[in-house]
């Protein structure tokens, strides 16, 4: 029976972990909501031996990546799975990027060295713009005080509704090894997202600030010094996957009729 391990069981794979559920899979996780403990070395290689695939979930830490840090010498599946960043690309100034492109420029160095050592260990590598989905999207933002436009008009980003996240990693369990970006069809700015979000909700956008005076957070400023958007030809053509959601316009729809994950 086919079994998918995942380590890190957070909003992500948690739909993965349910999508495949409904089609017979048997799915066990590490995470808070998993039931193996990641410090459990005995209990973790005791489901890698049952698994016949297994999926990591789990961000660098510091310079390194854990999983693999720990656990390389009992990864022995012939299907490896990583969720990584479109942000090992850097900033392209707004122009497109595929898989061809070279890595490791941005911000995100370490993630770039990790998604690097999974493609050089089999691994089919998902890289991810910016999730959102029920429960965690622009709408929950707007409506606790959170969102923010900033007056940076080429900025552009591209975002990827977590159900169809979940369905191009499932459409790559019989792919071949390699780098493959799940973005949606539109990228658009940060702006147009909440605006879209305050007219879902009926209220009034909020105000049009230059980023010195956005009151961001460090993260959330780092998020605006890149710049690009994110082809998905490659999966559409090779793993004949599409998104449901083509544009944060109808993923927020969505969002607004299922209040939780």
């Amino acid at each position: 029976m086919a079994h998918l391990f995942i380590f890190g069981l957070g909003y992500s794979a948690k739909r993965i972990k349910r999508s495949l559920e409904r089609i017979g899979w048997t799915v066990s996780a590490t995470g808070r909501d998993g039931d193996v403990a990641f410090e459990n070395e005995r209990a973790v290689i005791e489901a890698l031996g049952r698994a016949t695939h297994v999926l990591s979930s789990v961000p660098p830490k510091g310079e390194s990546d854990p999983v693999l840090e720990r656990y390389d010498h009992a990864l022995a599946q012939p299907w490896l799975g990583y969720l990584s960043s479109t942000g090992v690309y850097g900033d392209t100034g707004g122009a497109w990027v595929d898989e061809s492109a070279q890595t490791g420029g941005g911000r995100r160095n370490a993630r770039a060295e990790c998604d690097s050592q999974w493609l050089a260990r089999g691994a089919r590598v998902f890289r991810l713009p910016g999730i959102y989905g029920p429960g965690r999207s622009a709408l929950e933002r707007v409506l606790e005080g959170k969102a923010h436009r900033v007056d940076l008009p080429e900025q552009v980003f591209s975002r990827i509704h977590v159900d169809d996240l979940a369905a191009g990693v499932i459409a790559a369990l019989d792919a071949a090894p390699g780098a493959y970006n799940l973005a949606d069809d539109m990228p658009a700015s940060q702006n147009a997202v909440v605006e879209e979000a305050c007219r879902l909700l009926g209220v009034a956008p909020p105000p049009l600030r230059p980023l010195e005076e956005a009151a961001l957070s460090p993260r959330a400023r780092a998020f605006y010094s890149e710049n690009r958007r994110v082809a998905n030809g490659k999966v559409k053509r090779v793993l004949g996957w599409q998104p449901r959601f083509g544009d944060y316009r109808a993923g927020l729809r969505d969002c607004l009729t299922r209040s939780s994950p």
